[in-house]
């Protein structure tokens, strides 16, 4: 009796909304380059069995080099999501290959779809709506494909910053989901305000947009770091959540942590279940150890690597 009555008293003890977070990072995914993995020696230690690594493909990064990490990734018996991005990609051919040498040398069977950080496209492609377009995902049996969501909009998309292109191809990524066999979810930008998220959602489904949101979420950073990432990414409004931490002195030199942002969104989707983010996704702007160890004091045992359960 005494050991429950322990419990109990150490329960109402944690911070509010601390089963609600733990309960949102169950199955978070995370993103790698093949330069930051090289400095990984073990994934295992990090994170937790099924965890899903997308490998982002930056303008110059060999195919090889993101293959290799692909494979690394696998053999280590994560589930690997290679990013193409369509303004780099010369050609359908380049595609196909790409395609078969992840495939053929990592078993990789997902993939995420994004126009690139390019401005203008290297080759016939400039959008992930042509690369779906392209039929070759689904006639090499991929079961799962991701496509990018802006919770407050895209320069790439629509430059005199409104909506309506990103909207309109939202509704026809929508329309393609429905017409395919493959699992498909959005995938956002990070942003660091839990409201215009919210509000973003929220629109999504009064819109009739039903694909999954996987939310984008910066990992623990120093505070320059990101406010440094977020305008060279296009981050929109909550950009102001740094600014305004930057303004503090006694918060400049402390690192960032996604803590607030998360247990908001993580409470509001307890008190409202049906709405539509079904995971988070971390940039780890900080590091991806920084960001994984993060994770795992805060996700209870669902992010917890095997060797520490």
């Amino acid at each position: 009796m005494a050991l429950l009555n322990f419990r109990k008293r150490d329960d109402a003890a944690r911070p509010a909304g601390t089963a609600q977070l733990e309960a949102f990072l169950n199955g978070y995914s995370i993103e790698v380059m093949p330069r930051t993995a090289e400095k990984v020696p073990d994934f295992k230690a990090l994170l937790a069995p099924g965890t899903r690594v997308y490998i982002a493909h930056i303008d110059g990064t060999p195919i090889t080099d993101m293959v290799a990490t692909a494979k690394r990734l696998a053999e280590d018996g994560f589930p690997v999501m290679p990013h193409f991005p369509a303004r780099i990609i010369a050609d359908k051919a380049t595609l196909a290959d790409w395609i078969a040498r992840y495939q053929g040398e990592a078993n990789v069977d997902q993939a995420l779809l994004l126009a690139g950080g390019v401005a203008e496209p290297q080759g016939a492609f400039h959008c992930s709506m042509q690369l779906m377009e392209t039929g070759l995902f689904d006639a090499a049996g991929f079961r799962r494909l991701h496509v990018a969501g802006h919770p407050e909009g895209s320069k790439d998309i629509d430059p005199d910053g409104g909506m309506a292109n990103v909207d309109d191809a939202l509704r026809w990524k929508q329309a393609f989901s429905e017409r395919t066999d493959a699992d498909m979810a959005l995938v956002t930008q990070f942003a660091f305000d839990a409201e215009p998220i919210i509000a973003w959602v929220n629109a999504l489904a009064a819109a009739g947009i039903t694909l999954p949101v996987h939310i984008g979420i910066a990992g623990p950073a120093k505070l320059q770091t990101l406010i440094r990432f977020a305008i060279a990414c296009g981050v929109g409004p909550s950009l102001k959540v740094l600014q305004k931490r930057a303004m503090d002195v006694t918060k400049l030199l402390l690192p960032y942590e996604p803590t607030d942002v998360l247990t908001k969104l993580a409470v509001y989707k307890a008190a409202n279940p049906d709405f539509n983010i079904a995971q988070v996704h971390f940039f780890p702007m900080g590091g991806i150890k920084t960001n994984a160890q993060w994770a795992i004091a805060h996700g209870g045992a669902s992010t917890t690597p095997v060797a520490d359960r």
